[in-house]
């Protein structure tokens, strides 16, 4: 009998803990970072499942990273053993753990929000910082 592969986390309504970053989000915040790592901080060409990114945010995300002084990179597997999302009543609150070049896991983080619709999840990026 052959072992099955593990199966990608579910997103959990838990307002008492924060859980894995559902697996159906995985793709679209990997998008979404190599985005950021090629310079589209604004996502000019539009993400499936992503709101576009106001100019207030990626003011924002641009100003933190050069004062942060390291280059990011695209998301490793890794990246997942630490990354979270916690249920808010009305959407989920996402953390990513970001990688750079300089360091690999950095203390950067991609906060987010992400709500159910009829189309599926929607991704709202609200910052890039260090909590």
């Amino acid at each position: 009998m052959s072992e099955s592969a593990p199966s990608l986390p579910l997103a959990v309504k838990d307002l008492e803990a924060q859980h894995p970053i559902a697996g159906a989000w995985r793709p679209v915040l990997r998008e979404v970072v190599r985005r950021f790592v090629a310079g589209d901080f604004g996502l000019a060409k539009s993400v499936p499942g992503v709101e576009p990114v106001s100019a207030k945010t990626v003011e924002q995300i641009v100003g933190y990273l050069a004062d942060y002084g390291a280059t990011l990179v695209d998301l490793p597997e890794d990246t997942w053993h630490t990354s979270v999302a916690q249920w808010m009543e009305t959407h989920w609150d996402i953390l990513v753990d970001l990688w750079t070049a300089e360091e690999g896991p950095s203390d950067l983080v991609l906060q987010g929000r992400v709500v159910e619709t009829g189309a599926g999840p929607r991704l709202t990026i609200r910052m890039v910082y260090v909590p």
